[in-house]
C-alpha cells in the first residue's frame, strides 16, 4: 500500500490567509490544486471525492478555500464573490506561488482542477503560473475571457450531457483555446454530476489526464 502524507496548511496571500489540506502519496510527481466555485469550499464532497481518486492514482492534491470565512459568509448572503473571477484568479495564483516556495513541493509539477466558476480562475491563473495540466468539471471556462487564447497547459473540459447551456459555453471556449484541449461529455449527467456513476467518470477522466501530463 502506498504511503500517503496528509497535512493541514495555512496559505498566505497578499490579502488573505487561506486554510488548506494537502494529500501527497509517496512517489508523486505532481500535485493538483482545486479551484472550487459557486459558493463551495475545500469541504465540497464532489471535489473531495475526485481528490481521493487522484491520490489513489498517485497524484498529490491541495484542497483549499479561495475565500476567507468572512467572505464566504458574505457570498452566501449576496453571491457577490463567486463570480468575481479576478479575485478567484488572484487567490489561486497566490496559492500556486506559495506552493512553489515550500521545500517539500519543489520537485512537483502542478495541475489545476476547476469546478464551475473555479474553472475560469484555473484557466486565467495558468497564464500567470507554470501549470502542466488543467481539468474543468461543469465549468465556466468562457468567464476566463481574454486569457483563453493564452492558455498553454493541456486542458480537459468535462460537462454533463444534460447540461446544454454549459455544453454550449464550453464548446465556445474550446474554440478559443490554442493549447492541447478536449471536451468530454458524460452521458446522463446534469450540472452537478449527481447521477449514479457520473462523478466516477469525471474522476477517471481527470486521473488519466493528470497522469498523462503531470
Amino acid at each position: 500500500m502506498t504511503a500517503i502524507e496528509r497535512r493541514e496548511v495555512s496559505i498566505g496571500t497578499p490579502d488573505a490567509t487561506l486554510a488548506g489540506e494537502v494529500w501527497l502519496p509517496d512517489g508523486a510527481s505532481g500535485i493538483v490544486l482545486f479551484a472550487h466555485g459557486s459558493g463551495s469550499s475545500r469541504l465540497s464532497p464532489r471535489n473531495r471525492y475526485v481528490a481521493g481518486e487522484l491520490v489513489g492514482g498517485g497524484i498529490g492534491t491541495l484542497l483549499f478555500d479561495l475565500l476567507t470565512v468572512a467572505e464566504e459568509r458574505r457570498d452566501r448572503l449576496d453571491a457577490s464573490l463567486r463570480f468575481d473571477i479576478g479575485l478567484l484568479t488572484r487567490r489561486l495564483a497566490a496559492a500556486t506561488r506559495w506552493l512553489r516556495e515550500q521545500q517539500w513541493s519543489q520537485a512537483l509539477s502542478v495541475g489545476y482542477f476547476g469546478a464551475s466558476t473555479g474553472a475560469a480562475a484555473a484557466l486565467a491563473a495558468s497564464v500567470e503560473c507554470e501549470v502542466s495540466a488543467i481539468v474543468s468539471r461543469g465549468g465556466r471556462p468562457d468567464l476566463a475571457g481574454a486569457a483563453l487564447p493564452r492558455v498553454t497547459a493541456p486542458t480537459l473540459l468535462v460537462v454533463g450531457s444534460q447540461d446544454p447551456v454549459v455544453i454550449d459555453l464550453n464548446r465556445r471556449a474550446l474554440a478559443h483555446l490554442a493549447c492541447e484541449a478536449r471536451l468530454e461529455i458524460v452521458a446522463g449527467a446534469t450540472h452537478l454530476f449527481e447521477e449514479p456513476g457520473t462523478l466516477e467518470q469525471v474522476a477517471a477522466l481527470a486521473t488519466a489526464w493528470f497522469q498523462r501530463w503531470l
